[in-house]
């Protein structure tokens, strides 16, 4: 846990070169705070913290291969004290939802300001919990979905392609009354009443693994 008047060392993870060009420039400003390496990919940053022990760990959510909620479980099973920050451009509250499961101390938007970014890695370089209001409230909002099986993925795919209960099970080789079983268990996981909502609630959510 850092005191106030310690230097804070951060690393930063984002795909986007330009934004880690730019939070390094913003930071670099504050006296109190040492970028003390960035990287655009989950692995490179599991590597660099082990290597570079910084106090806080800024994590873009969205980024390909290895996303930031992936990112942030991996890196506290190998570094079960280092602090994580996720920095978002919203979407759905399931992905910043499962980032702070996964540990994470905090979540911001990338549209805050200087003194809110400050105040975010101060507080979660201290050990708190920092989670931006309009983030609170998608959440209260836009509760996450349950995670789904890989069948029920599966099946949910199929779904979304306006493949009927006969089509998904011979797809997947299963029954049509286990489709149907299935079918049910998605609906009541992702609040849907039926197939159009489902669909509907799939793509907004960005729920079908790619």
């Amino acid at each position: 846990m850092t005191k106030e008047t310690d230097t804070i060392k951060v690393l930063l993870v984002d795909d986007h070169a330009v934004m880690r060009m730019g939070l390094a420039a913003l930071l670099g400003t504050q006296k109190q705070i040492e970028i003390v390496g960035d990287t655009g990919d989950g692995a490179s940053a599991i590597r660099k913290a082990q290597k570079l022990q910084p106090d806080v760990v800024i994590i873009d959510l969205m980024m390909p291969v290895m996303d930031g909620v992936e990112t942030t479980r991996q890196l506290l099973e190998k570094q079960p004290d280092a602090k994580v920050l996720i920095l978002t451009t919203f979407g759905t509250a399931d992905g910043i939802a499962h980032a702070l499961a996964a540990g994470a101390k905090g979540a911001i938007t990338k549209t805050v300001d200087l003194k809110e970014l400050l105040a975010a890695i101060r507080a979660v370089a201290s050990g708190k919990r920092y989670v931006e209001e309009d983030i609170e409230r998608l959440i209260a909002t836009d509760p996450p979905v349950t995670d789904l099986s890989p069948r029920q993925q599966d099946i949910l795919a199929g779904l979304t392609r306006g493949l009927s209960n006969e089509d998904i099970a011979r797809m997947l080789d299963i029954s049509v009354q286990r489709v149907k079983d299935h079918t049910n268990i998605i609906f009541h996981k992702i609040g849907a009443a039926n197939r159009a909502e489902a669909v509907a609630i799939a793509l907004r959510k960005h729920l079908l693994k790619t």
